[in-house]
C-alpha cells in the first residue's frame, strides 16, 4: 500500500496532512481565523478530546510541509503546539470507497 501512495506523490499528487492543534483558549477564535487564511488548510474542525482543533492541510511535498508547519501554522499566536500525521492512503472519501 505504501509504495502505491509514494508513487502517487511522484506523479504530482498532493500530500494530505492531519494537524491536531493545541490552542490557548483565550485566543481560539483568532487561531481559527488565521488558520482559515492559509491556502494549505482545507478543513478545520473544533473537537472535544486531547486537542482543540483538527486541521487538514494539502501540500506538495515534505519540504513544503516542513516550511508550512514551521513558518505558518506554528507561528500563529495562540497555537501552543501541533501533532501532525501524513496520510499514506485514503480508503474512503466523501462517502466513496477508494480501495480496489
Amino acid at each position: 500500500m505504501l509504495s502505491r501512495q509514494i508513487n502517487g506523490y511522484k506523479k504530482g499528487l498532493k500530500m494530505l496532512v492531519i494537524l491536531n492543534v493545541f490552542v490557548d483558549q483565550k485566543k481560539g477564535d483568532k487561531v481559527v481565523k488565521e488558520l482559515s487564511k492559509l491556502p494549505e488548510i482545507k478543513d478545520i474542525y473544533e473537537v472535544v478530546g486531547e486537542c482543540d482543533l483538527i486541521a487538514l492541510a494539502s501540500v506538495n511535498d515534505m519540504g513544503e510541509f516542513r516550511e508550512f508547519l514551521k513558518n505558518k501554522a506554528l507561528s500563529i499566536k495562540g497555537v501552543k503546539s501541533a501533532v501532525t500525521m501524513v496520510v499514506s492512503h485514503i480508503y474512503k472519501k466523501d462517502g466513496k470507497t477508494t480501495y480496489e
